[in-house]
Order: C-alpha cells, then sequence, then structure tokens
C-alpha cells in the first residue's frame, strides 16, 4: 500500500512517499482502507519534534510511527474474528492517537479505540472536519469548563479548525460567544454562531472592559497572565499549547479558589462515545464541517507548509 513515510525530524520534506505492507487485522481490531485524513498544527509539531517533549516521547533522533496522522475516515474492508460492533462495509470515523498511522491507505485499528459509524448523508471529509478540532473543543469546553447555558465565553483563534468548532459547541451549550480573529474571517465566525466578533488586527480583547466565564486560546497565542484580568472571579484560560509557564500556572492555580489556568492532552482523552457525539450533532446540522483546503496523499508535505502558514480556515483534509 501507498504511505507517507516520516524519515526524520524537520521540514515538510523530510515526509516522503513509500509501499509499505498492507496491514492485516488482528483478533480484535478492524482494517479500514482511508478515504479523507486531516492535517492540523499538531502534526507539524510532531513532524518538526518541537517541542523537544515530543522527541523524549516519540523517539529522540526519529519518529518511532513514521506515518503520521492521527483523526481519519474511511471504509472497513476486513474485521478479526472477535469484532462484535464493526462489520464490513461500515462507514467508519476513527481516531489513533498513540501511534499515529492516517496517512497510508490502510489502517488496522483496535475495536475498542475512538471508532464510530459515519450517519448518511455526512462525507468522509465532513466527518473527519467535524473531528479534527471539534473533539478538542469538546474536552475542553464541554468537561474542561462545563460550559453552560448563560455564561460567557471567548474564542481566540476561532476561525481555526479548533477554534470554528468551539464557536459552534459554545453556542450548542447556550453560552454567549466572542470569536476572535481577522477581519477577513469574521463573517465566517459570525455565520458559525459568534455573538460578537473581534478583530485581533485592531483591537486587544485583554485590554478591554468586558469580562468572560471562559477564555479559550484554541491556538496557544495568549498567556494566562494577559488574559487573567478579563476573567471573572471563577473564570478558566484554557489553552491547546502547553507550555512550561502554562504548566505552573495550572498547578499554582489549582491550589486556590478563583481563576484557573487549564491545558488538556485532548487527543488521549478522546472515546467512542465523543465521536458519536460529534458525528450526531454533525448529522442534526448542529455542527457544520469548515474545509478550507484538500490535498491529495501524495501532497502532504504541501498541506503541512499551507497549514504552517497559520492562515488556514477550519480544516485541511487530505483525500485518497
Amino acid at each position: 500500500m501507498k504511505a507517507m513515510m516520516q524519515v526524520s525530524y524537520g521540514s515538510p520534506e523530510v515526509i516522503v512517499p513509500q509501499e509499505v505492507a498492507k496491514p492485516s487485522p488482528g483478533n480484535k481490531e478492524v482494517l479500514i482502507r482511508v478515504q479523507a485524513a486531516a492535517v492540523g498544527p499538531s502534526d507539524c509539531a510532531f513532524r518538526k519534534g518541537d517541542p523537544k517533549m515530543i522527541k523524549l516521547l516519540y523517539g529522540w533522533s526519529k519518529p518511532k510511527f513514521p506515518i503520521g496522522g492521527t483523526e481519519f475516515a474511511g471504509e472497513v474492508e476486513a474485521v478479526g474474528k472477535e469484532v462484535k460492533n464493526v462489520k464490513a462495509g461500515d462507514r467508519v470515523l476513527a481516531m489513533s492517537a498513540r501511534n499515529f498511522g492516517a496517512f497510508a491507505e490502510y489502517k488496522c485499528l483496535s475495536e475498542e479505540s475512538p471508532l464510530a459509524i459515519i450517519p448518511d448523508g455526512i462525507s468522509y471529509e465532513e466527518a473527519v472536519g467535524v473531528c479534527d478540532g471539534g473533539a478538542t473543543a469538546l474536552t475542553f469546553l464541554r468537561d474542561m469548563a462545563k460550559l453552560r447555558k448563560g455564561q460567557k465565553a471567548l474564542i481566540y483563534g476561532a476561525s481555526g479548525a479548533v477554534g470554528i468548532y468551539a464557536v459552534q459547541l459554545a453556542k450548542y451549550y447556550g453560552a454567549e460567544v466572542t470569536g476572535v480573529c481577522s477581519a477577513a474571517n469574521e463573517a465566517m465566525v459570525r455565520r458559525a454562531g459568534a455573538d460578537y466578533v473581534i478583530d485581533y488586527t485592531r483591537e486587544d480583547f485583554a485590554k478591554a472592559d468586558k469580562s468572560y466565564d471562559v477564555v479559550f486560546d484554541a491556538v496557544g497565542k495568549r498567556s494566562f497572565s494577559a488574559c487573567r484580568r478579563v476573567l471573572t472571579a471563577k473564570g478558566m484560560y484554557l489553552t491547546t499549547a502547553l507550555k512550561l509557564t502554562v504548566a505552573l500556572q495550572m498547578m499554582w492555580t489549582s491550589l486556590f479558589p478563583g481563576r484557573r489556568a487549564v491545558f488538556a492532552t485532548a487527543g488521549l482523552m478522546q472515546t467512542k462515545a465523543n465521536l458519536s457525539f460529534l458525528l450526531e450533532l454533525a448529522s442534526n446540522g448542529t455542527l457544520n464541517a469548515v474545509i478550507d483546503r484538500r490535498y491529495p496523499l501524495e501532497r502532504l508535505p504541501d498541506a503541512h507548509e499551507y497549514v504552517e502558514t497559520e492562515r488556514k480556515r477550519g480544516n485541511v483534509i487530505i483525500t485518497f
């Protein structure tokens, strides 16, 4: 089968096409023919091995798992003899956050992995789009912040893959939503449900008078220190970027009542239920996939380059 292999850490050019053996499912595994996958900032971070923690966990000199990618959708081609809830021909959405492998024509995955049947009317690309970003946003807003009706939430980086779904989910949970993005993306963020939109090139929300119950930095660009003054007395600052300062602030703020800083390894916290829930919301129109660009598998390096411009709107999808 064709796979995009990462031969070392570095620029997008370290990802090259190779022919590798097609996997066979074990007794409790499903073999999925991949139809769509997603590329985001985390994929670029793993490719570069930056931050250094990535190398400590996944190989210092070269990646332990050379085929990247975590979110993907496809058709089940075969199942192991002990698989009970999935059958050949099923259309599925899946995540492989521990050993990656989405950027290949086939992927074997345990039936117990985050895996959900895609409803009729949802394409492979839409399913992956909703999962890429939506799963992270769900973990932060529902599970970490416990966002509820009547609260005020600010989403920084509201036009990105995490941010655009965070806006939609925050509205679903009944919050008043402020999105922060560039003026060029204002209309898109308003369509996603934002009540207010701030152009970050013209106004710094952290210096304004309005306060929020939740400030979700979906792109890891703002600090807890900068956002603290616009948090309510028990407000929560959420960030997708783990830095030493964030880790220290998390420990410190957890010791006292009041404003808190929170980071979560959202990719490792996903479940079947989460994926099924996101697909249900997509099926009933509550969540809408926002796809910026599509690249064929062999152009994965180009997709990485585009993601690193930090100008993408919603998802970047790899097609097969």
